[in-house]
């Protein structure tokens, strides 16, 4: 059986990094060209190599988006962005559009070529066609249930990869396919830009009487939020998964932080490890559910795996769940000390919890935190500031460390 491709996205070099230490086969990232993320800082093509040469010496890969629908002035420089792109040695470029795909074809004609979530594919036809036009992978519509996928992989060829999001924040619209933000805010969410109008609070207003509006009602507090679609969480389903024929489990989320990208591909990749150990008798290990609690992230649902009937789509709020915060990240081990680096307060007495790259946790009660001069403290309230703390148990770097957050 070949096993699953574990994807997780990168919206830096240091998210790259710690998506390859805790776990994931390979990243998604953007360069500062055609991407459909504005947000994150993306790669310049010096970085771009660098995250290519990181992954070659792993043995993993790296994903490029190009994945915007460009406009007449910028299709004219894009074919000299791709052979760029391709001297560097990227592994697949991810493109929606049917023009970028052609200008793949001919000018990197050895570029693995990925169909894009934003084309919207649904049926076996569609992906056929993707895979005669030379689509190596096809990136499933998120709107499918496992019916339908399985359905795709019984009529596709057996060398077409299927992808398919299984965890992160859900759009409302088709694939994501939206022109709210636009329309409202000039951001063209098609062009990485989306402001995210769909997670807004809103009231009804009536034409003939201005100045009032009308609470819809959802919730006690007024207003509605029926635009905002829960986050999407597979994990407990990953035998499903893999056994509906899915290629490549994606992870959403190259806005996100290090640490989300670090405690959710932990979880995935236990999830997928354990499963491929005993896949007859798998059961998602109650570690892993533990650890998809632990980072921000909006009211999970299962979005449309087990049909829309069964979709849990919207959430009443606009905040998220944090039941964690993050402290530091570990940069060595030494003769019984951790050195670390401060991503938050850490508080003498404070009972930690250390996350390991290879998904297990250790909890700590430190005696002493000591800043980089040696001196003892009882906190560390100075972003970013090294400091030392007591652990007897060795751990490696890129640990990270968190708490729970004080009701």
């Amino acid at each position: 059986m070949k096993k699953a491709e574990l994807l997780s996205p990168a919206g830096d070099l240091e998210r790259l990094k710690y998506a390859f230490k805790y776990g994931a086969d390979a990243v998604y990232l953007g360069a500062e060209e055609y991407g459909m993320r504005a947000a994150p800082k993306n790669f310049t093509l010096d970085q771009l190599q660098e995250a290519v040469d990181i992954a070659n010496s792993l043995g993993k890969k790296v994903y490029l988006t190009l994945n915007t629908v460009p406009t007449n002035e910028e299709v004219e420089n894009m074919p000299e962005f791709i052979k760029k792109v391709a001297a560097i040695g990227v592994h697949a470029v991810i493109v929606a559009d049917i023009g970028v795909l052609s200008m793949v074809k001919e000018n990197a004609p050895n570029m693995e070529i990925h169909l894009s979530t934003q084309a919207g594919v649904v049926n076996y036809v569609t992906a056929n066609a993707a895979y005669k036009l030379g689509a190596k992978r096809v990136v499933l519509a998120r709107e499918l249930s496992f019916e339908d996928i399985i359905t795709i992989r019984k009529n596709t060829p057996s060398d077409l990869d299927i992808e398919c999001f299984v965890h992160g924040a859900m759009c409302m619209s088709f694939s994501g396919r939206c022109l709210l933000s636009h329309y409202l805010t000039n951001r063209d969410a098609n062009r990485g830009e989306c402001a995210q109008p769909c997670r807004w609070e809103w009231t009804l207003k009536e034409k003939s009487r201005p100045g009032m509006e009308y609470d819809i009602g959802e919730n006690e507090g007024g207003g509605t939020y029926i635009m905002n679609a829960n986050d999407l969480c597979m994990g407990p389903y990953v035998d499903m998964l893999v056994e509906a024929g899915i290629s490549s489990l994606k992870i959403e989320g190259r806005a996100k932080s290090f640490y989300y990208v670090s405690s959710v591909t932990a979880a995935y990749r236990k999830a997928l490890d354990s499963y491929y150990a005993n896949p007859k008798d798998w059961l998602c290990p109650m570690s892993v559910l533990d650890e998809l609690t632990k980072t921000s992230h909006r009211r999970y649902s299962t979005g449309f795996y087990f049909g829309p009937e069964n979709a849990i789509q919207t959430t009443d709020t606009s905040s998220y769940v944090r039941e964690w915060e993050l402290l530091a990240i570990v940069d060595d081990w030494k003769d019984g000390v951790l050195y670390c680096s401060q991503r938050g307060k850490l508080n003498l007495g404070d009972e930690i919890e250390i996350l390991i790259p290879n998904g297990e946790t250790v909890k700590l009660i430190p005696s002493y935190i000591k800043n980089e001069e040696g001196e003892e403290v009882k906190s560390t309230p100075h972003s970013k500031m090294k400091f030392t703390i007591d652990c007897p148990i060795k751990i490696e770097s890129m640990a990270i460390l968190r708490k729970p957050v004080k009701e």
